[in-house]
């Protein structure tokens, strides 16, 4: 070969490699940087991350409800109290906060979030008892402060607000439970605020009888409207819905789309629903799905998605969940990124061995796609 035919074949080495290196460098920097949406569409992105959590009160109401006289009835109040303080929130607190902090969600919708409050002497409902024995709520943001995470309450709704004597070994006390749902929000936002808060008692509800006449059990619902910086807007909504009667929960579903879900507003509908998700039991997953709902799980989630219910106690040491209760749902321009159970592992139960509720929790990353003007 002569000195002319190598240098040739030299400077067409060379030019592939130099032309190989630039189709390197392009494949780098597509696969370095983000999209921020199509020149051809127009589309702009905006994420969310939502989590819904039932706390667990720990307290059955059964038996108050089958009571036959006073004295039966004193005594399930009492039992109880005592059963809610042996589920011990305030432990199972250290546990949810750790998953709060693992997933930092940018809004928490909590059911069941409970007010306990006692008085001495016991008079029942006659006075309203105020001492303040456990705020779930406030031991919850309590927990987080603690991890140097800063989470405050958007909205807060009450739902039933009960008060009975319940005996105890040191004599009759009046135990006040206040049933309520909120939505939390982590605090220094970048991407996005919070108006609008809005939040209801469903007309629809359900009731006992007592020695003190009808007890009524209503259920609610919280909301928020969430602004990005583009201009992009949805509605966030948080209930808990009717866990007995079929009938009752259908109506407050029916609410709930004539409410705070009826808006132009994209929409994400999240909470414990007490509606099998397989369609085994109550209408209202279905009639959800018929209203043009979609359930992120089934979009991207991985498995049954079981998210109900552990033993009363909370100390089984495998986990019970048998029922898809707890959704993330959505409507308008909404595409899930992830979703994803927690709470559900053995790993994640208390140094006593409770899990941190009878409910896991469940977690969607979510992104707003429209068309800019």
């Amino acid at each position: 070969m002569s000195l002319t035919s190598s240098q040739d074949t030299f400077r067409r080495a060379v030019t592939l490699t130099m032309a190989l290196l630039l189709l390197s460098s392009i494949v780098v920097l597509a696969v370095s940087y983000p999209s921020f949406g199509s020149p051809l569409t127009g589309k702009s992105d905006d994420k969310i991350t939502v989590m819904t959590r039932n706390l667990y009160q720990g307290v059955d109401l059964r038996p108050l409800a089958t009571a036959t006289n006073a004295t039966q009835f004193f005594k399930a109040v009492g039992a109880a109290y005592n059963r809610m303080q042996a589920t011990d929130f305030t432990e199972r607190a250290e546990a949810l906060a750790d998953e709060i902090v693992r997933a930092s969600p940018d809004l928490v919708g909590l059911q069941e979030a409970a007010l306990f409050r006692t008085q001495i002497p016991a008079d029942g409902p006659a006075t309203p008892a105020t001492n303040v024995s456990y705020d779930f709520i406030q031991i919850l943001i309590d927990a987080l402060e603690d991890r140097g995470v800063h989470y405050t309450t958007a909205v807060v709704q009450t739902g039933f607000d009960i008060e009975a004597p319940g005996l105890f070994p040191t004599g009759l006390m009046d135990v006040r439970l206040t049933d309520r749902d909120a939505i939390l929000v982590r605090d220094n936002l970048k991407d996005f605020s919070l108006s609008n808060p809005q939040s209801a008692q469903f007309a629809a509800k359900s009731s006992f009888p007592s020695p003190f006449g009808s007890i009524s059990l209503p259920s609610s619902w919280t909301s928020v409207d969430v602004s990005f910086n583009d201009g992009n807007k949805a509605r966030v909504v948080s209930t808990h819905l009717e866990p007995i009667s079929p009938s009752i929960q259908i109506l407050q579903a029916t609410e709930l789309l004539s409410g705070p879900a009826n808006t132009d507003l994209p929409l994400i509908l999240i909470g414990d629903f007490n509606s099998d998700a397989d369609r085994t039991g109550t209408a209202t997953y279905a009639n959800l799905i018929a209203a043009g709902f979609k359930d992120a799980w089934t979009i991207l989630g991985e498995g049954k998605g079981l998210t109900c219910c552990q033993h009363a106690d909370l100390l089984n040491s495998e986990s019970a969940l048998s029922r898809r209760v707890d959704l993330v749902m959505f409507q308008g321009n909404v595409k899930v990124q992830a979703v994803q159970i927690i709470g559900n592992s053995p790993e994640e139960r208390t140094p006593s061995g409770l899990w941190p509720s009878d409910h896991a929790g469940l977690l969607s990353k979510l992104k707003l796609t429209r068309l800019k003007n």
